[in-house]
């Protein structure tokens, strides 16, 4: 079996964006983002290669080459099975399509550990570290709902999503916005099914500034008079903001976003975002590494938080309007917490 996955694995190495950091030591881990652009993951990756350093492990690190390269996610796998890697930290592109890939790491005594994003059904992993994503949209649709007062009931919402594929982390972040800004998400497990009138459109930006840009310019034709934004991350919002500045209109749309890493939350503290959603990349990816090493050692599977079926690695709302009855923390704690 490994030696066919290693075969396989060096046929698909050319479409694979990879490092290798070693150390001396007989551990090995694998972390598997979707990009190695985004700021979040680059920021995964740091904190992943500081707790390897830490425990005397080595680090294998692969990303795809765009959001959504699901074969190559696939191929990393492979690779790690075939390198013998104790445990693999991964931020699946493709929910659905990776559980046949991560039933094959567990079949090969691989420690399987989603991150940020989680697969379908949750269980195909061993364990999943991650922000509580829902509630991460549920608190920018709250604060929007605060932030427009009376003309929320009257509000033309654009909603610039990660892909058509529908994976988790943009499916619950989409549905936990509605909810908080109060529009009936009717199949809460996809987005595309409401019909409130308030929802001007919906496009897909493949988490990037040139694809924000282009879906909201493609929204802006369809109704002009958008005056909020809901993002899945913030480069996306960076990129819908250069839309709306374009035809002069960026001071008259509130945009609200989640990641709540460094430059997104300068971007709220410059008026660019409203409020974004914080989350903590190094934080998953340094206890994805303890827990590999525990495993290791011991055998010892992670654990959840209680009361969820994953680990809850923290949500803050970060503004510097804040609303009543939503929790938050201005731009300068936030900055001081950012990317965890």
């Amino acid at each position: 079996m490994k030696t066919s996955l290693m075969k396989t694995a060096l046929l698909g190495a050319a479409a694979l964006i990879v490092s290798v950091t070693s150390a001396h030591a007989e551990i090995t881990a694998c972390l598997i983002t979707k990009t190695d652009i985004n700021p979040f993951f680059v920021k995964m990756k740091e904190g992943a290669q500081a707790k390897a350093d830490e425990l005397g492990m080595k680090l294998l690190s692969f990303a795809g080459k765009v959001e959504g390269d699901h074969e190559g996610q696939v191929q990393a796998v492979e690779t790690c099975i075939a390198s013998g890697a104790k445990g693999i930290l991964i931020t699946v592109s493709d929910t659905k399509a990776m559980g046949p890939t991560a039933k094959l790491a567990r079949d090969n005594g691989v420690l399987f550990i989603a991150l940020d994003t989680p697969l379908e059904p949750i269980e195909a992993a061993d364990s999943t570290f991650m922000t509580d994503n829902f509630e991460a949209g549920r608190l920018i649709g709250a604060w929007a709902k605060g932030q427009l007062g009376d003309k929320a009931a009257d509000a033309k919402v654009a909603f610039l999503n990660i892909a058509d594929f529908q994976p988790t982390v943009g499916v619950l972040r989409n549905q936990g916005f509605m909810q908080g800004f109060g529009i009936d998400t009717k199949d809460i497990s996809k987005w595309g099914d409401e019909d409130d009138p308030r929802i001007a459109g919906q496009d897909v930006t493949l988490g990037n500034e040139e694809g924000g840009r282009t879906a909201m310019e493609n929204l802006l034709q369809k109704e002009p008079g958008i005056n909020l934004v809901y993002t899945i991350n913030e480069p996306a919002a960076a990129g819908a903001y250069e839309a709306l500045k374009a035809v002069g209109r960026e001071k008259e749309v509130l945009i609200t976003s989640v990641d709540g890493g460094c430059p997104g939350v300068q971007d709220v503290k410059g008026g660019v975002i409203g409020a974004t959603s914080q989350q903590y990349p190094l934080l998953m990816a340094s206890m994805g590494m303890e827990a590999i090493k525990r495993f290791a050692d011991t055998g010892e599977l992670p654990e959840n938080t209680e009361g969820k079926n994953y680990f809850h690695t923290g949500v803050t709302l970060i503004t510097d309007k804040p609303v009543d009855g939503v929790d938050s923390i201005d731009t300068k704690e936030g900055l001081a917490r950012c990317w965890g």
